[in-house]
């Protein structure tokens, strides 16, 4: 599938090699691992990062997932972005790898039924529950991670307050408590507010419990990039998935939107990878 498309911010496939039994396929080589690694990893792995390397990698990453939905042919939803999947070159440009459980989107295709796979914490609810993946998808995905890079927390190993939320609920809450710079890695020192508080809020609209409410890729960007204003007003209460016990749905009607002889159905058949502390 990698094999040919080309993006900036998408790791290239270099070729393949055989020796007997074994396979192997040969990718660029990456000095800075994974964003996992350098943010949320051991402290022998972890990098500083100042806000302007952040948000560098914010809008790469974006311009990556907007390329895949709407310029590849046939389009692709990647299905796992996630921290470890986001690899970093030498100058910390930001490169999406891992393509193993993608999926091709014909233009004619809007949702397709499958299998759930991919990584608790990222996990788009309506996904998680019913099995029926979009483009949004990697939206509220995309939105998880932004969150993560802000914060420098991890969306699924960290628990916070006294109810041990996650990163999204926090956020959340700190927002209906208007403290959403609460959420901002105290190793930023100097940051600028305007722009972060935007990205925070990108990221609550990537993560709308309703997967008609969150924006394309496309819009991402340009929120972004200070392309388009943002209406908080418009912003609900994000979805959260939980092992087999969603939170905060009260989108019932729009998860039958997609398929109204879904409402009954739930799937049994998941590939979930959980991330567990060392």
């Amino acid at each position: 599938m990698i094999s040919n498309i080309r993006h900036t911010n998408l790791v290239e496939l270099i070729g393949c090699c055989v020796d007997d039994s074994h396979w192997a396929l040969v990718y660029e080589y990456l000095e800075n691992n994974s964003l996992a690694s350098v943010l949320l990893g051991s402290r022998s792995k972890h990098i500083a990062l100042d806000w302007p390397t952040r948000a560098a990698i914010c809008l790469g990453t974006a311009s990556a997932v907007a390329f895949l939905h709407y310029e590849a042919v046939p389009h692709i939803v990647h299905r796992d972005i996630k921290a470890s999947n986001i690899l970093l070159d030498g100058n910390f440009h930001p490169k999406i790898g891992d393509f193993g459980l993608a999926k091709l989107f014909p233009d004619n295709v809007t949702h397709v039924s499958t299998r759930v796979a991919g990584t608790f914490g990222y996990l788009a609810p309506e996904y998680a529950l019913l099995g029926q993946l979009t483009k949004k998808a990697d939206v509220y995905s995309f939105g998880v991670l932004l969150l993560e890079i802000i914060s420098g927390k991890s969306s699924s190993k960290a628990a916070f307050g006294v109810e041990f939320m996650l990163l999204l609920e926090w956020t959340w809450k700190l927002k209906e408590e208007d403290r959403l710079l609460d959420i901002v890695d105290p190793e930023l020192s100097q940051y600028p507010e305007e722009e972060v508080l935007r990205f925070i809020k990108v990221a609550l609209f990537c993560t709308q419990a309703a997967a008609n409410q969150r924006p394309t890729m496309k819009q991402v960007v340009e929120m972004l990039s200070k392309e388009v204003n943002l209406t908080e007003k418009l912003l609900s209460e994000p979805g959260v998935y939980k092992g087999q016990n969603p939170r905060h749905w009260g989108v019932n009607k729009d998860l039958q939107a997609l398929d109204p002889s879904s409402s009954s159905r739930i799937f049994s058949s998941h590939i979930i990878t959980q991330m567990l502390p060392r």
